[in-house]
């Protein structure tokens, strides 16, 4: 039987017994922090030498062979001394050789194969024993606290146990953090990096109309082409999220919106026509995102978990419109307009370094992911079933589906109309300079992270305390709808501007909830094709973004604000319905 091992790199080569051969590795490269013994010894005599220094040390062995050929009888219970553990072979294994003069000595062993957990602490003559442990790979930590000083060896006999478990680890916090909000930090991060890379172009436009000659009717065309791609890819990116794994479709996604972006100032450069196909390609790129994520953390994230965890990637977008929005005008001022999409397009090969590091598509993909979080996350109701075809007629056949396309075309045309148009409001109508209007469309994004947040928080506090599914999702969904209605309505009412400001502010941070409503809806319902059914209903949600921004110019033409408020809470009061009506918060399509 050979062995493999791993000791600090002082003068430890092999050692042999009467028949069997303990080969140790050559591996002897010093190791700082964390090393794992996986051998216990009883020792008959002088305990062997190491000159160990301060620290934490130790040894790893690795069997090629099951240990349960070599022992002869079943090993016995470990007692709380060592001159008490029982033999567990005729033969004694003339193992190593050292001497230890050590003041303060610690040992902690673990049985456990996958939490690596301290387990309790026992001394016996400087050394804690816990936990009774059989043949098989084993590990022991042992940690000296004082100076251990390197004495003359002499001979002595061992017997070398192995037992059952891996080595307990000293993590750093990043390490016991847990995996699946790794998960989340980075569709969070990437979220941050979408928002930023389109909205730079509202601020870039300006000068580029300038420089190109363009006209209002150019620079609306060259807006609109993001949303040819970006529709294009809805319902793909879910298919292909569904199919072959979140990773994969997010990856590519973010990675060919941020090649868009680096290469819009030399389409520009190029003509018109070059610009207007970059800027579909980005949206590709982007529309992919939604369906992607929504795949992933219908995998990671269980139930109780999921309003949190949508709120914070939801709030990454909130967010990077407000870098994208604060930064923009400080890169053109100083380097130019190029300057904007090369800065935020070359941070999208960052996120993808740490994105093939660390992120898989399902848990049970992840080797590094502990058992007890690998438990927690497969029992809370989470689907890691791969997908092979995509059940159209089921789908499109069943009732909460259809108020999940409903209600995000409802729930879109007011918020698009706000984020849209809410900078000529101001200054239109309150009066505001564009320096001022610019600043006060700040507040609305931050106003949605924060809120999109604390809403996350109340919902899943809910779930725990044992409310149903169904029944908070649509709470959270009606101060979704019914929250921007009521503000929107007291528009015409108000007569300071800082009123109109605070009801703007409120009416967008009540529509945030709306991420712990419809948003957490599509895994409750579906989570095997989380991402088909968000790309089905952000489809409706972006054909509501369209056509309820050219409506409004329409309105105006002809009308007032007023007009376009009444129409933004007619179409929420009726998402209110439908929502209460047909939807649902249990799995409706397996």
């Amino acid at each position: 039987m050979a062995l493999g091992g791993l000791l600090s790199n002082r003068n430890f080569t092999s050692f042999t017994a009467p028949g069997n051969v303990y080969q140790l590795g050559k591996d002897l490269s010093p190791h700082r922090g964390d090393i794992s013994c996986a051998f216990v010894a009883r020792y008959g005599g002088q305990v062997a030498k190491d000159p160990f220094s301060r620290g934490w040390h130790g040894m790893r062995f690795h069997a090629r062979e099951p240990l349960n050929e070599k022992v002869s009888k079943a090993i016995p219970t470990f007692q709380d001394e060592v001159h008490r553990c029982s033999s567990i072979s005729q033969k004694s294994i003339h193992c190593m050789n050292m001497k230890l003069n050590a003041r303060r000595f610690q040992c902690y062993l673990s049985s456990d194969p996958y939490s690596c957990s301290l387990i309790q602490q026992r001394a016996v003559y400087g050394l804690g024993l816990s936990k009774v442990g059989k043949a098989n790979p084993a590990c022991v930590h042992y940690k000296s606290e004082s100076e251990v000083d390197p004495l003359a060896s002499t001979e002595g006999t061992g017997e070398a146990i192995l037992l059952e478990g891996n080595a307990p680890q000293v993590s750093s916090w990043w390490q016991k953090f847990p995996k699946r909000w790794v998960i989340v930090l980075l569709c969070f991060a990437a979220f941050l990096l979408c928002n930023m890379d389109r909205v730079n172009m509202s601020i870039a436009i300006l000068p580029m109309s300038q420089e190109f000659k363009w006209n209002s009717a150019t620079v609306g065309l060259i807006q609109s082409s993001f949303f040819w791609g970006y529709l294009l890819t809805q319902v793909l990116g879910g298919i292909w999220a569904d199919k072959l794994g979140g990773k994969l479709v997010l990856g590519f996604g973010v990675v060919w919106w941020s090649m868009a972006t680096i290469l819009t100032p030399i389409a520009a450069r190029f003509g018109l026509p070059c610009l207007l196909i970059m800027r579909a390609f980005m949206g590709i790129g982007e529309g992919v995102a939604m369906p992607a994520m929504n795949n992933m953390l219908s995998k990671w994230i269980p139930v109780s978990e999921r309003s949190r965890s949508l709120a914070l990637v939801y709030s990454g977008m909130y967010l990077g419109s407000v870098v994208g929005l604060a930064f923009s005008p400080l890169l053109i001022q100083k380097f130019g307009w190029p300057s904007v999409f090369y800065s935020f397009g070359s941070l999208g090969s960052l996120w993808f370094a740490l994105w093939l590091k660390k992120a898989y598509s399902s848990p049970k993909d992840d080797p590094d992911l502990g058992v007890e979080e690998k438990r927690f996350i497969l029992e809370g109701n989470v689907s890691n079933a791969p997908v092979s075809s995509i059940p159209w007629k089921l789908i499109l056949s069943k009732a909460p589906v259809w108020a999940l396309i409903i209600s995000h075309f409802c729930h879109n045309w007011g918020t698009f109309i706000l984020l849209t148009w809410m900078p000529t409001y101001y200054n239109q109508v309150l009066k505001f300079n564009l320096t001022e209007s610019g600043l006060l469309c700040v507040l609305p994004w931050l106003t949605m992270a924060a809120s999109a947040n604390i809403g996350g928080w109340i919902a899943d506090t809910l779930v725990r305390k044992g409310l149903s599914i169904t029944t908070v999702r649509k709470i959270m969904q009606s101060i979704g709808f019914l929250g921007p209605a009521f503000f929107l309505s007291q528009l015409s009412n108000v007569k300071t501007p800082a009123m109109a400001v605070l009801c703007m502010v409120c009416c967008q941070g009540s529509d945030a909830f709306s991420q712990s409503g419809l948003y957490s809806n599509h895994q409750d319902i579906g989570p095997r094709y989380a991402g088909v059914l968000l790309g089905l209903s952000n489809t409706a949600g972006v054909l509501a973004g369209v056509f309820g921004t050219a409506a409004t110019g329409l309105i105006l033409q002809r009308g007032s604000w007023n007009d376009v408020f009444k129409v933004a809470v007619v179409l929420y009061i009726i998402g209110t319905l439908v929502w209460n009506i047909f939807s649902t918060g249990e799995k409706v399509i397996d």
